[in-house]
């Protein structure tokens, strides 16, 4: 069974493959200070996720992202 953190990675990453947020739609949506659900601080860390170059500071998906995405969907 996987993590209840693996779940809401998932969502997010999710989120941001069908959305491609800005960094501000993400820190509103996502960001906690609460240490036990710091999704938005995780995907940065594992390097799911970066910034498009834009000036809108845009929030895209990376090769590992999409590659985590990929990887849940054939498991459920």
């Amino acid at each position: 069974m996987p993590a209840p953190i693996d779940a809401l990675i998932r969502q997010f990453l999710t989120w941001v493959e069908s959305e491609s947020p800005s960094h501000a739609q993400v820190l509103d949506a996502w960001q906690s200070s609460c240490p036990r659900l710091s999704v938005w601080e995780d995907v940065q860390i594992a390097g799911y996720v970066a910034f498009d170059g834009t000036r809108g500071r845009h929030v895209i998906l990376t090769s590992t992202g999409r590659a985590f995405l990929a990887e849940r969907e054939t498991v459920g």
